[in-house]
C-alpha cells in the first residue's frame, strides 16, 4: 500500500467508536480493517455475507473461500458469523450499519456521490453502494484527492451518473478531512505539510475554512 493510501485509511479508522457495525467498500476502504484501534471493539461487515471481517491474511495464508465483496482474501475474526445476501442487505437497508466507507469517482458540494460507473466503460455493476449510502447512518468517502491526471474529484457538481443524492457525511483524502454540512464542505483537518491554498487549488468546490483547522493524524 502506498504511503498516501495508508494515511487515508488510518485516519478513517479513527472515526469509529466502540460497538459500531461498519461496512467497508471494495478497493482502498477494505484496508481500513488493518488499522482499527486496539482499544475499541468494532464489528466489520462484508456485504457478500459475513460479520467479523479481520485484517488481510499474511502472504501464503490466504483461504480461497474467505474473501471480501471485492474478491480479495481476508480473515474472519473469532466470533464472526456468515449468512446469506438477504440477511446482509437486511442489515444494510434496515439501518443497522453505523458507518460505511466507500471510494468515489466524484463528490460534490451538495454531498452527491458518483462512484459506480464511468460512461463507455465496462463495469460489473453498482454492487451494494446505493443501498449502503442510503442505509448507513454515516457515509465516509476515502479516496485520493485528484485523478491520476491531476483533475479534482471534489466538484461543484458531479458530472458522472449519481450513486446517491445528498448522502456523503465525510471525505478523507491524503490532503485533509472534510465534513459535509448544509452550508457546504467544511475543511476540518489538514495533512502535515499541506496548506489551505494547496488543498483548495486541487478542489473545484469552494471549501469553507473555519478559524481552527486540526492536523490530520
Amino acid at each position: 500500500m502506498s504511503d498516501i493510501r495508508e494515511l487515508i485509511v488510518k485516519r478513517v479508522a479513527g472515526f469509529f467508536k466502540d460497538g459500531d457495525l461498519v461496512n467497508l467498500g471494495i478497493g482502498m476502504p477494505t484496508m481500513v480493517a488493518n488499522y482499527i484501534p486496539s482499544n475499541i471493539s468494532v464489528q466489520l461487515q462484508s456485504e457478500n455475507g459475513f460479520i467479523g471481517l479481520g485484517p488481510s491474511p499474511a502472504a501464503g495464508l490466504e483461504d480461497k473461500d474467505t474473501v471480501n465483496a471485492g474478491g480479495m482474501p481476508v480473515t474472519i475474526l473469532d466470533g464472526g458469523a456468515c449468512f446469506d445476501s438477504a440477511m446482509s442487505f437486511a442489515l444494510i437497508r434496515g439501518g443497522h450499519v453505523d458507518a460505511t466507507v466507500l471510494g468515489a469517482l466524484e463528490v460534490d458540494e451538495k454531498g452527491n456521490l458518483a462512484n459506480w460507473i464511468v460512461p463507455g466503460k465496462l463495469v460489473p455493476g453498482m454492487g451494494g453502494a446505493m443501498d449502503l449510502v442510503v442505509g448507513a447512518k454515516m457515509v465516509i468517502i476515502a479516496m485520493e484527492h485528484t485523478t491520476k491526471d491531476g483533475a479534482p474529484k471534489i466538484l461543484k457538481k458531479c458530472m458522472l451518473p449519481l450513486t446517491a443524492v445528498c448522502a456523503v457525511d465525510w471525505i478523507v483524502t491524503e490532503l485533509g478531512v472534510m465534513e459535509m454540512t448544509p452550508d457546504g464542505i467544511v475543511l476540518r483537518e489538514l495533512a502535515s505539510g499541506v496548506t489551505v491554498d494547496e488543498i483548495q487549488s486541487k478542489t473545484e468546490a469552494t471549501l469553507i475554512i473555519p478559524e481552527k483547522i486540526g492536523v490530520m493524524a
